[in-house]
């Protein structure tokens, strides 16, 4: 950061929102607002010129688009960039294309409430931007090059003890060679910030007769998941979906929670299926890790791996340790790997985390931890 005080970029082709967000923006003493741009043109004039440590940005603008702003921002300077969106089916496509392009985060103003509903988030648009201020440029472009493969540390510049788990240790035994996994198996994965680029690195590589059932939840509102869980199936060779209250839970099946849902596992007779309930939020959250984990250890027991990913806060992490203690596996995205690493660091906090992976190491691992021949 170039200061003491975070330094914000606003961009935003409407007048009153280039009062509005800086008003909200300045009630933090830790934010100053460098300079607002109308468009994509000036705002890449001006941060050069401001060097801001933050640019807030709204797709929908005249001139240059705004997918096209975003992108030479990140390529050129490596600001951090957090979008602001509409709940609209073009509103989350163009987030989704956003976050893809290198957005570190981004916030969706309320369906139909105006300016008064980018003022009733003002909390939430302050911590994300002091979040997205921490994060490193080298961390907008995807996961870390091959060649730093091999010397993750972590936290004090010393290895992880947890790194130095093998991966054969988490291999599931079979009663033959070449068996593939039954249904009970699963990976329930909670990410937050980061995650759907995260998510569109690691999924891919995982084979389409993957032999677990994997749940997701990614924190992101009503309205966007579906459209990111399609997207997710078109790149995956597992089929992905966003999960609806009685999907069975199945081998190569994603099934990604909703927006404003909490998604839990309930054992039936028949097999484990979907629930999804519109109970309070957890951790400021819902859909929350903590509840989807819940559930997970208490249906699945010694056959769950729970898998926090990059994002913020500490959703998950009394989740994961519940999977550990129902004698699941649990591991975490490496914190280098990581666009923020807040939620794999409270789990490590708690002494619950049997692995440290690399991003680009990760499916590997999940390959390992059910694959054939294990």
């Amino acid at each position: 950061m170039s200061g003491a005080r975070t330094r914000v970029l606003v961009v935003d082709d409407s007048a009153f929102m280039r009062k509005l967000i800086p008003a909200i923006l300045s009630r933090d003493p830790e934010i100053e607002v460098a300079g607002t741009a109308m468009d994509g043109v000036f705002a890449l004039e001006k941060v050069g010129r401001l060097r801001p440590d933050v640019v807030t940005l709204d797709l929908d603008m005249p001139r240059m688009p705004g997918l096209e702003a975003l992108r030479l921002l990140v390529e050129r300077h490596g600001v951090p960039v957090l979008v602001l969106s509409t709940y609209s089916q073009k509103g989350a496509r163009l987030t989704l294309e956003a976050l893809e392009l290198g957005a570190v985060d981004f916030l969706a103003k309320p369906r139909g409430a105006g300016p008064a509903g980018l003022e009733a988030l003002g909390d939430e648009l302050i911590r994300k931007v002091k979040m997205a201020a921490r994060v490193a440029p080298r961390r907008l472009v995807g996961p870390p090059a091959d060649g730093e493969r091999g010397r993750r540390k972590g936290e004090g510049g010393t290895e992880s003890p947890a790194a130095r788990i093998p991966l054969s240790a988490f291999r599931t035994p079979h009663s033959q060679a070449g068996a593939a996994a039954t249904a009970e198996d699963v990976v329930a994965i909670g990410i937050s910030t980061g995650g759907p680029q995260a998510l569109s690195f690691m999924l891919p590589q995982l084979p389409r007769d993957y032999p677990a059932a994997i749940l997701v939840v990614q924190h992101m509102p009503q309205g966007f998941t579906r459209m990111f869980a399609n997207r997710l199936g078109q790149l995956a060779q597992l089929e992905v979906r966003e999960a609806q209250d009685g999907d069975l839970v199945r081998p190569g099946r994603v099934l990604v929670a909703p927006g404003n849902l909490h998604l839990t596992v309930v054992r039936k007779r028949l097999g484990v299926v979907a629930a999804l309930t519109a109970g309070a939020s957890v951790n400021r959250h819902r859909p929350s890790v903590d509840v989807l984990f819940r559930s997970v250890a208490a249906a699945y027991g010694k056959r769950a791996t729970g898998l926090l990913m990059t994002g913020m806060g500490d959703d998950g992490a009394e989740g994961l340790a519940q999977i550990r203690a129902a004698g699941g596996t649990t591991l975490v995205q490496s914190e280098e790997s990581c666009v923020v690493a807040g939620m794999p660091r409270a789990a490590m906090e708690r002494h619950c985390v049997d692995r440290v992976v690399p991003l680009e190491d990760l499916a590997q691992a999940l390959i390992d931890r059910y694959g054939r021949g294990g």
